[in-house]
């Protein structure tokens, strides 16, 4: 039984209320956790600190370094470099539409995003801060953050890493790209997309594509509908093994969400990844070893699915790939206090 099966049986017994469509266009606002309700506030707050060097052990590097988000929500590297000079070991993913996966991380170790950046904060590889303390001191010095922190997070005690990541999240939770062609065409409007665009869609599913990339995210179901935030949709990479992409791009060489887990069952398995914006965030996979969506997309009917694409079948699905880049919102460079 294929994957897209299994959950869309898993959708039909969480609810029947609901007609599952595999393909949705993407919502103007993804799922908000009841335990950080979205206020105006907050995002304000969360978007100084968002572009804020001083987050950073060294104060030279922002969450915009790395995820820069006009260049496609990552830098467009292999492998970005933290405020203390280390290279990360897996390549920087979008944070455009990020909200709306269950799990963050490559191995899905994150069950939240505010697990995710509050590991980021204190990650050497990353922002570098030794403990919580170094983070909290520093902010609560600055007179304007500790008025924003007071008022948003009214309490004994304001500044604190949760609260830092709970202000990042809701100013990431906005980082939304709806309207793209696609979601123009799946409302009805044919023409928003090319006719290669609507054979490469055709050929998406019937080469097999949609048995992970799916939903509104192309990436498996949103928080709320069969997967509750912090349960993965995983997925093996690569499925077969022994392709001549194995040894050309490094792709055994990282063994995934084992290095989590433990669990044999877990070597080589995966995230799906979104295929939002997929034209605008090359380089490709965990690595960054794939530079052309061309070659993502022949290297994936091949290692997953043991195909072999003919030049118009890949020309086809690049062209309807290129239509899931939605509208982005316009991005200013907050006045930081």
């Amino acid at each position: 039984m294929s994957r897209i099966l299994l959950v869309i049986l898993a959708f039909l017994s969480v609810t029947a209320a609901h007609a599952f469509e595999p393909f949705q266009p993407l919502p103007e606002q993804p799922p908000i956790p009841s335990g950080n309700p979205q206020t105006d506030a907050k995002v304000s707050l969360g978007r100084q600190l968002f572009f804020d060097p001083r987050l950073s052990l060294t104060g030279k590097v922002t969450c915009n370094s790395c995820h820069n988000l006009a260049l496609g929500g990552e830098d467009g590297r292999s492998f970005s470099k933290g405020a203390l000079g280390m290279v990360a070991t897996r390549s920087t993913p979008t944070l455009w539409n990020v909200a709306f996966q269950t799990v963050y991380f490559w191995d899905g170790r994150a069950p939240s995003l505010e697990a995710a950046i509050a590991e980021h904060l204190l990650s050497p590889a990353i922002m570098g801060m030794p403990n919580p303390e170094t983070l909290t001191g520093r902010l609560f010095a600055i007179e304007g953050y500790r008025a924003q922190f007071e008022a948003v997070f009214p309490g004994k005690e304001a500044v604190t890493r949760d609260h830092v990541a709970m202000a990042l999240a809701s100013y990431i939770r906005t980082l939304v790209t709806p309207d793209g062609p696609f979601d123009q065409f799946l409302r009805g409007d044919e023409q928003a997309i090319s006719q290669a665009a609507r054979r490469g869609f055709k050929r998406y599913i019937e080469t097999g594509c949609a048995s992970c990339h799916f939903w509104v995210n192309f990436s498996g179901p949103v928080p709320g509908l069969a997967f509750k935030m912090g349960e993965g949709f995983y997925e093996l990479f690569p499925n077969y093994v022994g392709t001549e992409y194995d040894e050309r791009y490094g792709l055994l060489k990282d063994e995934g969400r084992i290095r989590v887990t433990g669990e044999e069952g877990h070597r080589y398995m995966w995230r799906v990844q979104s295929l939002r914006n997929v034209a605008d965030t090359a380089p490709y996979f965990h690595n960054g070893s794939v530079a052309t969506l061309e070659e993502a997309v022949r290297l994936m009917a091949k290692t997953q699915l043991d195909k072999e694409l003919t030049v118009e079948e890949l020309s086809d699905i690049v062209a309807f790939l290129e239509t899931l880049s939605g509208r982005y919102p316009e991005i200013e460079k907050p006045d930081l206090p």
